[in-house]
């Protein structure tokens, strides 16, 4: 569903809001089809500083300073690094913040764990700021919550499923909106965005819900310089 973007009223500058986008008035040539997100949801605006570290980028050169890809922009500042939970970490979690990320269109969830560990999480839909969070066979079926395929019930959706199970880490794949068809012995039929029905086993860890910021896809930079501020330069065809 593209943006739409409403008519002026009032005073120049004043923002009216479409679904979960901002458009504003037309004062400038660059602000007539601006949309941005709302980011009302946001609770934390600082990340967690125990849990960043910098993200190394090259800027485009070489070893020898050279530019070698002119469309590559300077390295980025620290970044919150992408945790999801543990298979064995039952211990429940609660959520403390609600963050933004630079480095992917999906919020961040911090959770605050009872023995003090904080960790970082996809925020799904319908997960607000004061939840549980729970990982194992006895967690609910409730948003943020993770647990084997074979715990959750057909016609669940979810997301950050895991490829291989014992593979927490290196095997998720956060995938939005992810529907658990059917369970047959000791598979399960999962569809995926694209309509795929792919297989998977009834020990993969999955997360219950969708992964939220669905119109991040619908926002409308209105000028060039906000690609540049996303370190995107400029692409010249030859």
């Amino acid at each position: 569903m593209q943006a739409r973007r409403q008519e002026p009223s009032g005073r120049a500058g004043e923002e009216s809001k479409v679904m979960a986008l901002k458009s504003f008035n037309p004062y400038t040539a660059s602000r007539r089809f601006l949309t941005m997100l709302d980011k009302s949801e946001i609770t934390k605006q600082e990340p967690e500083k125990s849990l960043v570290e910098p993200k190394k980028r090259t800027g485009g050169r070489n070893a020898h300073g050279e530019i070698t890809i002119c469309t590559e922009a300077a390295p980025q500042e620290a970044v919150p690094l992408d945790r999801f939970p543990p298979r064995e970490k039952s211990i429940p979690a609660q959520v403390a913040a609600i963050e933004y990320d630079p480095n992917r269109s999906a919020r961040l969830a911090l959770l605050h764990y009872a023995d003090g560990e904080k960790r970082y999480i996809l925020h799904p839909i319908g997960l607000e700021v004061g939840a549980t969070v729970q990982t194992g066979e006895g967690a609910d079926i409730l948003p943020g919550n993770a647990m084997a395929i074979r715990f959750i019930p057909p016609g669940t959706q979810l997301h950050n499923l895991e490829l291989q199970p014992v593979r927490a880490l290196s095997g998720a794949r956060g995938r939005r909106s992810a529907q658990l068809l059917s369970k047959e012995g000791d598979i399960a039929l999962v569809k995926l965005p694209s309509g795929e029905v792919r297989k998977f086993a009834l020990d993969c860890m999955a997360t219950i819900g969708q992964v939220g910021n669905l119109d991040h896809e619908n926002v409308t930079y209105g000028k060039a310089g906000r690609t540049r501020w996303h370190g995107r330069r400029p692409t010249v065809r030859e």
